[in-house]
């Protein structure tokens, strides 16, 4: 059964590696063959000791398993098909449509207004087509107001709750994200989440609220989940740490702010500031002692119904109630799942050991959400269970609790470093000595208060809820201040997670086992086999996907140089953080020797904090203002024509501005935009920032021998305002790319200017439709051009018409 389960869930973990579904043949004939399968191994038992009856076993379990992978491979790709069918058409994007339907989420308060899902019932726009389920924003004001000189104010912003009915002008788009190397997959999200298009609402067309309130378990348990983010943001207004108790008691974290997250992540302490299953299992266990201990003072109670199945029920309830109220996130689920499977052991007498419950859990989570396999929470929160079930099951004799926490820490740190350094490259070497403090302290203390000031009309629980987690959060600061508080590394390539868990096992083992040292030989493919460098000479170009707005970086043998930074998407994220930073990381770069922010746009700046505060940098060279939020420590110089630098034979050379720019306070900043060209053996960039037509000109009467380049990265994102024909023709380059993001406001880039760079026969590319483009310029060979779309390409991506 164990291991049928764990095929089961090694099957729908296939299918979301797959750029393509199976077509609906092979699943059917797939899915007859495995109850065939099914059938056969159920009328066959062989319980003799001969030989050839073990074999036949032996096979007869195999095909078990087979049978197991090819249901997982058919229930993953049948809920795929079925959720994949309620889309967006392209046809609509972009579009208002009068929609009605129901709040159906916890607004989320965001910097601009607030995001939710809603439930769509109706579609009142003649002929348009909406998903059922979608995302919306409800802006404060026009988002793009900034650009285009309009305020649209909207009513009064917290008028939607969770649970009404609506009628509402939105306008949608399909999920789209970026696609980067190391990056995060919002489009793999969305849909694991349901959400089918995402969009924003239209104040002016008018909003009108239809019922009051939807009857349905779902909206209920939203509406309570509502009340009880209402209580917490009132008793705790103005709190740095309210985010936290908000995750703490409702799941949901997007209050946390980032500051507070790097603290966490590098403490190792980050699953504990959301639902973990050590609460939901404190809670069960608190009802469950709670009813036992009056149910069997009661002979009437005893004779109806005994106390354990009793206080078994009250401890599932509790446990199911909380779960509900978190948001019933995988940690939950998987929590859930298993003491409810525990439950029904007891309530039936059977014995169950810990690998039979956990492979039980295991399947429910997959059968009923397939893509929980995408999530990192899914493999950490069921392998830390794992682990300890493997390191600690077994033992002969009592353990003084305090050897049991060592054993236990060492077990979850040693057996999650593998997952860990796969997923994020980096794992916390503080994290043992930050859980032994923070385990208890907010699980026992942080915790159950928090929940008491929520329910209960008495603002102290949650007060001193908060003071308590003030005292945490002290310590942890502190923790984080040591300078060796995070191992950080590559991303290992996924293959090495095998001989790393094989080394995990081997460490785990008993004491006394003869030569456990050698499972850390398993762990030396993860940490030497590092990504390739270029040689001397060559170099590596990586055109990252940010959206509207630009990120370069350029890799030679030995240094390395970040072009701008992308854009700020809010107070509380930008590419820096979010895109750029995580690319140097998993690429193994441990410093910026160089780097050069093209001009003060804040699609092209927005990130440069976050570079410089998560990543060491030598120098800044960039167009930007004297009065800059720059650190104070940074080497700094303003970048202008004529200079050149020589990296492992690799030449830099900035062709604009003209130094004497900077004593006209009239030029814009994009006419200030740092050009940079780099040069190796097997070819060329032009990195060009958001240069305009006069700009370009000027490139023309001063540099024009040194503007043929084989590829250029296309200025100002394909604005009619940049790229003249005779520009073109000067860089005459083989690969054009336009970075710009999916259906972005200014309209980029514009069909006359793509014609023109269509019209030299290059080879076109864009960030919004094949997501970040590296080129390797090796020596002695054509430039290697890998699309990251086509790379990773999966089936839950649109697929966009060839641009060449």
């Amino acid at each position: 059964m164990i291991f049928a389960a764990l095929m089961f869930v090694f099957g729908a973990w296939n299918v979301q590696q797959l750029a393509q579904l199976p077509s609906v043949t092979w699943l059917i004939c797939a899915f007859f063959i495995a109850v065939a399968i099914l059938v056969t191994h159920s009328r066959f038992s062989s319980d003799y000791l001969h030989p050839i009856y073990l074999s036949f076993k032996l096979l007869k379990q195999t095909l078990f398993c087979a049978a197991a992978f090819l249901l997982g491979i058919c229930w993953a790709s049948g809920f795929a098909y079925w959720r994949m069918s309620d889309a967006l058409p392209h046809a609509w994007e972009q579009k208002n449509i009068a929609i009605e339907g129901v709040v159906a989420s916890v607004p989320e308060a965001t910097e601009r207004g607030e995001r939710f899902k809603f439930d769509v019932e109706k579609i009142f726009t003649k002929g348009a087509i909406v998903p059922k389920h979608i995302s919306l924003n409800h802006y404060r004001s026009n988002p793009y107001s900034s650009y285009k000189g309009d305020r649209e104010e909207t009513t009064d912003l917290n008028q939607l709750h969770a649970g009404e009915r609506w009628s509402l002008v939105v306008r949608l788009k399909r999920p789209h994200g970026t696609v980067n190397p190391h990056g995060f997959d919002f489009e793999s999200w969305a849909l694991a989440e349901n959400i089918r298009a995402t969009g924003s609402i239209k104040s002016k067309a008018g909003i009108k609220k239809i019922d009051d309130f939807v009857w349905r378990p779902s909206y209920i348990v939203e509406h309570l989940r509502e009340q009880v983010q209402k209580r917490i943001t009132k008793v705790l207004a103005g709190k740095p740490y309210s985010g936290v108790i908000q995750a703490l008691v409702m799941g949901d974290d997007s209050q946390i702010s980032v500051e507070d997250w790097q603290v966490f992540l590098r403490t190792g302490t980050s699953h504990l500031m959301s639902i973990s299953g050590l609460h939901i299992t404190m809670l069960a266990g608190l009802a469950f002692g709670f009813v036992s201990f009056f149910w069997r003072r009661s002979h009437y109670l005893v004779m109806k119904l005994p106390t354990r199945k009793a206080a078994t029920i009250a401890g599932v309830v509790v446990a199911l109630a909380y779960s509900l109220i978190a948001g019933f996130s995988v940690p939950s689920q998987r929590t859930f799942y298993m003491l409810l499977v525990f439950a029904v052991a007891l309530w039936s007498g059977r014995q169950l050991v810990i690998s039979q419950v956990l492979a039980m859990a295991l399947f429910i989570v997959v059968l009923l959400d397939p893509w929980a396999v995408s999530s990192p929470g899914f493999w950490l929160s069921f392998g830390a269970v794992a682990m300890l079930a493997y390191a600690l099951g077994g033992r002969v004799g009592q353990t003084h609790w305090f050897q049991a926490a060592l054993k236990t820490q060492y077990a979850v740190t040693i057996g999650m470093l593998p997952l860990l350094l796969v997923m994020f490259g980096q794992a916390s070497i503080i994290s043992p000595i930050a859980n032994a403090f923070a385990i208890p302290l907010i699980s026992f203390v942080v915790t159950p208060l928090a929940l008491l000031g929520s329910f209960l009309p008495i603002d102290t629980p949650l007060s001193l809820s908060y003071k308590a987690l003030e005292i945490g959060m002290l310590a942890l600061k502190w923790l984080n201040q040591l300078p060796m508080a995070t191992w950080q590394q590559h991303e290992p390539a996924a293959w090495t997670l095998i001989p790393a868990m094989l080394g995990v096992l081997w460490l785990l083992l008993p004491r006394g086992f003869p030569m456990r040292w050698m499972g850390l030989l398993g762990f030396l493919p993860m940490l030497l086999l590092a990504p390739t460098r270029p040689a001397l000479g060559d170099m590596k170009v990586t055109v990252l996907d940010v959206g509207q707005g630009l990120s370069v970086v350029v890799q030679t043998a030995k240094h390395n140089m970040v072009y701008d930074s992308g854009p700020k998407y809010n107070e509380q994220s930008d590419a820096g953080s979010r895109i750029v930073v995580p690319f140097l990381h998993g690429e193994g770069i441990k410093k910026v020797d160089g780097f050069v922010v093209s001009h003060n746009d804040i699609d092209h700046s927005g990130g440069m904090a976050s570079v410089f505060a998560l990543m060491p940098v030598t120098w800044l060279d960039s167009s930007l203002p004297e009065d800059a939020d720059i650190p104070d420590t940074q080497r700094k110089m303003h970048c202008f024509a004529g200079q050149v630098w020589i990296w492992d034979d690799v030449q830099f050379e900035m062709l604009h501005p003209r130094a004497e720019s900077y004593d006209d306070e009239n030029i814009k900043d994009n006419d200030r935009s740092c050009v940079l060209k780099v040069t190796s053996q097997a070819g060329s960039v032009l990195l060009t920032g958001d240069i305009e037509k006069p700009d370009e000109l000027e490139l023309l009467n001063l540099e024009t021998d040194k503007l043929k380049s084989d590829v250029i990265v296309v200025p100002h994102h394909g604005s009619k305002t940049s790229s003249t024909p005779d520009f073109i023709a000067a860089v005459a380059p083989r690969v054009s790319i336009f970075t710009n993001g999916y259906l972005n406001r200014f309209g980029h880039p514009k069909p006359v200017v793509f014609e023109r760079y269509r019209a030299t026969q290059s080879l076109l590319y864009r960030s919004d439709y094949n997501g970040a483009i590296e080129m390797d310029f090796v020596s002695k060979r054509n430039i290697q051009i890998v699309s990251w779309r086509n790379q990773y390409r999966r089936y839950w991506q649109d697929s966009f018409e060839s641009l060449n």
